[in-house]
């Protein structure tokens, strides 16, 4: 076999994994149940990863005590699921991903806590919008995920929550 066919045939199959893994993720994003988060941004900007948002999401622990166990601990096994509209965390030894305490820093509840998962969700952004964490006073940052039965939930689009509504951003 001559090299062009060889490297033509290579071009193919890796044509062909992109696209299956592309994909399983739109397929995924069509089934999957999916909720609004509470987004908390920090670190807007890589340079070498492009432009895009760092999340760690709010989680809901209806067991808040035993995700903690009560003792300081710096993460925890949990399952999520999509439950009532809401992103929950339920404690499980062999759960897939981590959840972690940390203050919520909000002036009205300066000792307030709060759940968040422990990796952070890239969302990336295109180049000519401007930073959607910023947000002024009375506005949260939210994202809409899919929710797989392991693993972490995929950021799909974000939304900005104001008087009690979440308006989704348009990012294009």
């Amino acid at each position: 076999m001559k090299p062009v066919y060889r490297g033509t045939a290579v071009a193919i199959v890796q044509c062909l994994m992109v696209l299956s893994v592309a994909g399983k993720y739109a397929l995924d994003r069509e089934r999957l149940p999916r909720v609004w988060a509470r987004a908390v941004p920090f670190d807007p900007s890589l340079f070498v990863r492009g432009r895009y948002v760092s999340l760690r999401l709010e989680v809901e622990a209806p067991a808040a005590a035993a995700l903690g166990n009560g003792a300081a601990v710096a993460w925890t096994p949990a399952r999520i699921a999509a439950v009532g509209g809401r992103l929950v965390a339920t404690p499980d030894p062999n759960g897939t991903v981590h959840v972690t305490e940390e203050a919520a820093r909000t002036a009205a509840e300066p000792n307030a806590r709060r759940w968040v998962l422990a990796e952070p969700a890239a969302f990336f952004i295109p180049d000519n919008v401007p930073d959607p964490s910023r947000r002024a006073a009375g506005e949260e940052l939210w994202v809409e995920v899919s929710v797989p039965a392991k693993g972490s939930p995929r950021p799909i689009r974000l939304g900005v929550k104001k008087d009690g509504a979440i308006a989704p951003l348009e990012l294009r």
